[in-house]
């Protein structure tokens, strides 16, 4: 207990510093948004809040059902499971932390922007798996049920049924093969060889196009990147020549008064006494 409660505890002080450090930077960005709703309606906003959020959520929760353990008995166990089962839910979607990286990664923005603008090529993608895994399972549990002789002899190897060989077709065609479910006889191998080589195939059609999009994305985000730096340095540079030419200006006025009064003076002292025989 003293080991593990004192690793728990120290979790728990850095996990508290970190969202109170996240929640206070939420709150500043939300005070000084020009437009709230805009803000409340960005993605990386609202993963930030659904980040944040489980935290407030299972501490009161925690807290809660501490002052009310002994009271809950009965019929009320089975509202205190499923109230437990969403606690650890909202805990598990606290990983969405990682993804607060995004703000200040190029290359992960270049991802969401990639995905953004790809998702035809995916669906693509995920339209030719589905048509070979429709067309190999069928295939698999022709040549592993009927075709192989030892097939009654091994049931923990043979392919049951059709949509157990979806399984298969799906780790064969994208290269995985975790080797839970293996083709024993030689047409079941003939069928695993061209669902292989056709899996490899429809991966590579649509892999070019993305990969482009997300060269494209890349280059457009590091020019914004570099207009946006520029601009800010140009600001700076405008600020601080601004505050010289105010200095300049100030001095220039104190020098043009001081010129002025010392042109009064000489004026003055300047002026032709005439005799006074004259008069």
């Amino acid at each position: 207990m003293g080991e593990c409660s004192q690793k728990c505890h120290n979790m728990f002080v850095v996990e508290s510093i970190c969202v109170a450090w996240f929640t206070l930077e939420f709150v500043l960005r939300f005070i000084n948004a020009q437009s709230k709703l805009a803000f409340a309606r960005g993605p990386l906003n609202i993963i930030d809040a659904v980040a944040i959020l489980p935290y407030y959520v299972s501490l009161v929760v925690d807290i809660k059902d501490e002052s009310h353990e002994d009271v809950i008995m009965g019929a009320g166990r089975g509202y205190l499971d499923k109230l437990s089962l969403i606690l650890r839910l909202l805990r598990a979607l606290r990983i969405l932390y990682v993804m607060r990286l995004a703000r200040h990664s190029l290359g992960l923005q270049t991802l969401g922007v990639t995905m953004q603008r790809s998702m035809r090529e995916f669906g693509l993608l995920l339209l030719f798996v589905c048509v070979a895994v429709t067309l190999f399972s069928p295939l698999v549990h022709l040549a592993e049920s009927e075709l192989a002789p030892f097939a009654a002899t091994h049931p923990h190897h043979s392919f049951s049924s059709i949509p157990a060989s979806y399984w298969w077709a799906i780790i064969s065609m994208t290269t995985v093969g975790y080797g839970d479910m293996v083709p024993r006889s030689i047409p079941g191998q003939i069928v695993a060889l061209t669902s292989i080589l056709s899996g490899i195939l429809i991966m590579a059609f649509p892999a070019t196009s993305i990969f482009h999009t997300f060269s494209r994305s890349y280059q457009e985000l590091k020019q914004e990147y570099k207009r946006v730096w520029k601009e800010e340095r140009d600001e700076e540079i405008a600020a601080e020549s601004g505050k010289s030419c105010s200095k300049d200006d100030s001095s220039l006025d104190e020098l043009k008064s001081v010129s002025k009064n010392g042109n009064n003076g000489m004026k003055s002292s300047k002026t032709p006494m005439l005799p006074s025989a004259a008069f």
